[in-house]
């Protein structure tokens, strides 16, 4: 990209990581406010479980719609609409609805915040770097969206304990991260700008925008690296989902304190995206040279790392040690989550058909939020005590392994392109 156009790029980068860093707030405020949730809003790990499916089950649906709408409209429309319907949402969840509007209020969140606005960010990412920087700026995107994540959250904590660690604490805190992300969409709507969006065929015909939209669906369905990718992401983001249970198994094997699980909550889930993005596409992009190779190497630490983990005396173990483990494996997770969208570009999908490969990438991709969920929280409340969380993190394992497999047929697709020279 040329020197005159690089500040223009950087503005778009920051005013996405903005949105990016706080439009998850909402559907994620079990991250922070998982106890206080349970014992404010009335919601058991099952419920909060599966509202989580609820969501995940939109999500799945409603990507297929997006594989359509994200090449279809401009980032400058979806992206500040989506952001400011979440916010209006979030009012609504801060009057502490009843269980049934608490699943719709999540399905809701998932229908703006995966549906139309993620698979638009994950296209204007990409198109921002050629393919030798697509870990850096997946990464760095990432370690953004950790520090708004960590100012917004721990914002949002601050006021949680100001007001008394009480109902009311926690309904103003929902409201503070209404209003963030209702700026955000704000702000994009005057800062982004429109896309243009390619109206002629591979024969050079001109053709309406609706045509141009359909063609790169059908032509991103056809292509295989695009599903083996799409099963990459599920194995990471399977084992992903499994950190949410760190929380509590800190709080009912350790006894970790309630003040300490949100902050400690922060740090798992927000404030290791500073660490694990910039490393992850460091070391993607300079030391493996490829994302592939690298989500490959960390799956195989993730399935030494979590065995070991599930066999330790936890029960005499001291508290800081267990959340020092907990973070390390967690870190080594976002390392992986920061670069699983980059081997999109590593198999040299067209670009004017990003959208509708992210969005396929993201159908089954984070389809684990189907089931991982409430299927972990079913697991910890069935069986009590350690042996819950066991079986919880063997599940963890297992599907790292599964990764390998993945990350390894992927990389055999590749190398058989590059000596039929369909990969330069």
């Amino acid at each position: 990209m040329s020197n005159n156009k690089q500040p223009i790029r950087w503005l778009t980068f920051i005013v996405l990581v903005m949105g990016g860093g706080t439009v998850f707030k909402l559907s994620s405020l079990k991250d922070a406010f998982y106890v206080p949730m349970q014992e404010f809003m009335s919601l058991s790990n099952t419920q909060i479980g599966l509202a989580l499916s609820v969501y995940g089950i939109v999500q799945t649906i409603g990507n297929f719609a997006s594989i359509y709408i994200a090449d279809r409209f401009s980032k400058k429309i979806l992206i500040p609409l989506s952001l400011i319907c979440v916010g209006l949402i979030g009012i609504y969840i801060s009057t502490f609805p009843s269980f049934y509007g608490i699943l719709i209020a999540w399905g809701l969140l998932s229908l703006f915040g995966e549906v139309i606005y993620w698979p638009v960010l994950l296209k204007a990412i990409r198109l921002l770097g050629d393919s030798t920087q697509q870990g850096r700026l997946f990464g760095f995107l990432e370690a953004g969206r950790g520090v708004i994540d960590t100012i917004v959250a721990f914002s949002a904590l601050g006021i949680f304990l100001f007001l008394g660690s009480g109902a009311g604490g926690l309904r103003a805190a929902i409201l503070f991260y209404s209003a963030c992300v209702i700026v955000a969409g704000i702000l994009a709507y005057f800062l982004l700008e429109d896309d243009k969006i390619n109206t002629k065929d591979e024969k050079g015909n001109e053709i309406s925008k609706n045509k141009a939209a359909w063609n790169g669906v059908l032509k991103a369905v056809k292509t295989l690296e695009i599903w083996v990718v799409s099963l990459t992401i599920f194995t990471i983001y399977s084992v992903y989902c499994g950190l949410t249970y760190f929380i509590p198994f800190l709080k009912d094997i350790y006894g970790m304190p309630v003040a300490l699980v949100g902050a400690y909550g922060i740090i798992n889930q927000y404030t290791l995206k500073l660490v694990g993005g910039p490393i992850g596409g460091y070391l993607a992009d300079k030391k493996f040279h490829s994302s592939t190779k690298y989500l490959r190497f960390a799956l195989i630490l993730a399935v030494i790392a979590i065995l070991i983990f599930i066999f330790m005396p936890h029960h005499s173990l001291n508290i800081y040690f267990g959340m020092s483990l907990t973070l390390g494996f967690a870190a080594l997770v976002f390392t992986m989550r920061a670069t699983f969208f980059a081997p999109v570009d590593e198999i040299q999908i067209p670009r004017e058909i990003s959208g509708a490969a992210m969005s396929i990438a993201c159908i089954f991709g984070y389809s684990p939020q189907l089931f991982c969920f409430a299927l972990y929280g079913f697991i910890i409340d069935k069986f009590q005590g350690l042996f819950g969380y066991q079986i919880v993190f063997g599940l963890m394992g297992f599907f790292a392994i599964c990764g390998v497999i993945v990350t390894s047929i992927l990389l055999k697709m590749i190398a058989k392109k590059k000596l039929q020279g369909v990969i330069q």
